[in-house]
């Protein structure tokens, strides 16, 4: 096999115009439960069982790296995180140099276990996506 196993999906975080709406959307209709809020980001992060949906507005810090709202020539998605075991640094920057890749710097980031390493990678067509290892420090209100 690889270097790694893909464990689960950790969290995705979505692009909206109207962080309230969007929020009704998923806690009200969809049975997701605010667990935090990072103003200084933009983001407010539900819980979707042992995943996270993290809103961003398209104006905040993270929004505005997306450009205007998604339509048929935009993207919507900031980023989405793939949930991995182990996390050796050292052996993922291997197998991604091998294949022309170059992560980002590894930070301890929270995701939807916790705080863990991870890092951000893209794929060909440009999107983000996130590398996340085991958590190091748990979840604030994991299920």
């Amino acid at each position: 096999m690889g270097a790694f196993r893909i464990v689960e999906l950790d969290h995705v975080v979505l692009r909206v115009v109207d962080v309230d709406r969007a929020k009704r959307f998923y806690c009200d209709m969809l049975g997701c439960r605010e667990e935090r809020r990072l103003d200084d980001f933009g983001i407010v992060q539900l819980r979707a069982g042992k995943a996270l949906i993290d809103l961003v507005p398209l104006g905040g810090f993270l929004g505005r790296r997306g450009g205007r709202a998604a339509a048929a020539d935009g993207r919507n998605m900031e980023h989405f995180c793939l949930r991995i075991d182990p996390f050796d640094e050292r052996v993922i920057r291997a197998l991604l140099a091998a294949h022309g890749v170059t992560p980002d710097r590894v930070e301890e980031r929270y995701g939807a276990d916790g705080y863990g390493p991870s890092m951000y990678i893209r794929d060909p067509d440009g999107n983000v996506v996130e590398l996340k290892g085991p958590p190091q420090r748990p979840a604030l209100n994991a299920v």
